[in-house]
């Protein structure tokens, strides 16, 4: 690979070169591998200057030679990229060709009890895929590519000394019976980050090393590279699943529905826990009969040893003003679906955000009847909770 010596001057604004010239104890530089290539041709990198001068920062630069790399104070505040209204009618472009690399900054460990016990902090900020109910870009303006945050050590030092803070689970909850559980894949998608760097290894082996504790996180991309990460069972997978024709609307660039359902022996085999998430459970004429065809055939094909350790998460759909209106720009045809304002009602979040769910009587409703086709379709499926 050319030194970037050997290339011609980069314009002002951009590091200095020989800043960036990787040291011998640099990480190793993987090529990229074939479900990467499909899913992402990096052009262009962000980048805090701490963040491309470490070590992940230097494997990642050193895999895209010839992407354009700009220096920017924050990971979050990017005026051409966030700030861009223009980039609505390149949101899926700036997914496959945009890179943002920064220092996670925050640390804190946070209380969940659905899924998970505790939420890590992540390792990465929105996504190469694009589900048009997404809500990481509510945050971010007008584009919500990945966000790599290359200070991995920090990250796993500051679970580390959490999960060593809590001793031995003293009870059975509904995240595991022994283990105390982390979502470590809050914010994006562990998945698709292992394609660009050992991010995602580096957790699964830590964890690995942990007697008290689980790894857990969501995806919707089957990376066969991750069978050779060897678990041990310290990391649950979990599998979003929502109906085939539901899936090809409104999971944008993801692996398709029955491949997801295809790769979960696969994983049992290597090692990973593997459960399910049914989500987003989106209410549209027809939805019921879609779900109970997709609950058959989970439990048509999924092997025995599967069906015995899974469980599931049942999350309703909520939707967003501010994404309605990306949406509007990229994808209208996904708002057919997602904008039901006489199904819907505001309600405010955790965070603060004023988003749009099903209102309450709708919702209850509809979470009683999958219940319902979950007993008689999948009946092996124990549901974690349902909201």
């Amino acid at each position: 690979m050319p030194s970037r010596r050997d290339r011609p001057p980069q314009p002002e604004g951009l590091f200095p070169l020989s800043d960036l010239d990787p040291p011998a104890e640099a990480r190793p530089v993987r090529p990229p591998t074939a479900a990467a290539a499909r899913l992402l041709d990096i052009r262009e990198i962000h980048a805090e200057p701490e963040a491309a001068r470490s070590a992940y920062g230097r494997q990642i630069l050193a895999r895209f030679p010839e992407a354009k790399l700009t220096e920017v104070d924050s990971h979050w505040r990017i005026p051409d990229l966030h700030g861009n209204e223009g980039n609505v009618a390149r949101w899926v472009r700036v997914k496959t060709g945009t890179l943002v690399l920064g220092v996670r900054k925050s640390l804190t460990v946070r209380p969940n009890g659905r899924s998970a016990d505790w939420i890590a902090p992540g390792l990465s900020n929105g996504c190469a895929m694009a589900c048009a109910y997404c809500y990481v870009p509510r945050r971010k303006g007008y584009a919500n590519p990945i966000t790599l945050f290359t200070n991995t050590d920090a990250v796993l030092g500051a679970v580390g000394r959490h999960i060593a803070r809590q001793g031995r689970k003293p009870e059975p909850n509904q995240c595991d019976p022994t283990a105390w559980v982390y979502d470590v894949g809050e914010n994006g998608d562990c998945s698709v980050d292992a394609l660009l760097c050992d991010s995602t290894a580096e957790l699964i082996a830590a964890f690995r090393r942990l007697p008290t504790a689980k790894a857990s996180f969501a995806t919707k991309f089957v990376n066969p590279d991750l069978l050779a990460y060897d678990p041990r069972g310290r990391t649950r997978i979990r599998f979003s699943l929502m109906p085939p024709e539901d899936s090809r609307l409104l999971d944008v660039r993801t692996s398709p529905v029955a491949e997801r359902i295809a790769a979960a022996g696969d994983f049992l085999d290597a090692g990973y826990e593997v459960h399910f998430n049914l989500s987003p459970v989106v209410l549209r004429p027809g939805w019921e009969d879609a779900w109970a065809d997709l609950l058959s055939r989970l439990d048509d094909v999924l092997p025995r040893a599967v069906k015995a350790q899974a469980a599931a998460e049942v999350i309703m759909l909520t939707h967003n003003r501010d994404l309605h209106e990306v949406n509007l720009g990229w994808h209208p045809r996904a708002e057919d679906v997602l904008w039901q304002p006489a199904l819907q009602e505001t309600k405010l979040s955790q965070n603060g955000a004023h988003n749009l769910r099903y209102r309450a009587g709708t919702k209850r409703a509809a979470l009683d009847r999958l219940r319902d086709l979950v007993a008689a379709r999948a009946p092996w499926l124990r549901v974690r909770y349902a909201f």
